[in-house]
């Protein structure tokens, strides 16, 4: 059964269970927000009006998410490619989400790459790239 903590976050369901499921053994906690550590660094390598390049603290990481899942509902998130360093502390993952935009309807569709840096079984640092052009087609279209 899903924490009741995290039911807020339900828009972004497909993706945080795709990353869990990535990771694996590799970090401890159940959800996504459960195996980042408390003091995490998040950082994103592209300009999104609204969205901070670095997010520091797993509190801070949520109240973004929180404002991500207001605004984007995902449907699903999927073509996950999965590479994994030789000491496990570092993971590469490439995925794609699929969703809506609550505003305006249309369809969101958007590449991710993230390196993930793994300390005591939990996300120290993560540093994510995407396809800045679709997030910006989909956030600014309007609905016809």
């Amino acid at each position: 059964m899903p924490s009741p903590r995290y039911a807020a976050y339900e828009p972004a369901k497909p993706y945080f269970d795709l990353v869990r499921g990535a990771l694996g053994d590799r970090v401890e906690g159940e959800h996504f927000f459960d195996v980042l550590a408390l003091d995490v660094v998040y950082e994103v390598l592209y300009d999104i009006p609204g969205w901070p390049r670095v997010i520091e603290g797993r509190a801070d990481l949520m109240a973004a998410f929180r404002a991500y899942v207001d605004n984007i509902a995902l449907q699903s998130a999927d073509r996950l490619i999965a590479h994994r360093t030789d000491d496990g502390e570092v993971l590469v993952l490439e995925y794609e989400v699929h969703g809506t935009i609550l505003a305006t309807g249309v369809k969101y569709d958007n590449r991710f790459c993230s390196v993930i840096k793994i300390d005591n079984r939990k996300i120290a640092h993560w540093r994510d790239y995407m396809d800045s052009l679709a997030a910006w087609n989909a956030l600014t279209a309007r609905v016809r």
